[in-house]
């Protein structure tokens, strides 16, 4: 992990086109802005956790019977 001392205003450039500026420090709490193209997906880490989450259920659920034999029904 790369660790850089930043002060408001500064800011640190990811790549060509992701830019992250320090907006404001207040006491233990820090805003950070971020510049970035519209297709790049910016989330907050327990944001991007839970979502990870929600695939990985997803991915692992089943279909239950009854949707299952109707699936099968409407294919026919």
């Amino acid at each position: 992990m790369l660790v850089l001392a930043r002060r408001v205003n500064d800011s640190i450039v990811i790549g060509d086109n992701i830019e992250i500026v320090v907006v404001e420090i207040k006491g233990d709490q820090v805003k950070l802005g971020v510049k970035a193209p519209k297709e790049v997906k910016v989330f907050r880490g327990e944001i991007h956790a839970a979502i990870q989450k929600e695939n990985v259920a997803a991915a692992d659920s089943t279909l239950p019977p009854d949707l299952d034999r109707f699936l099968k029904k409407s294919k026919s």
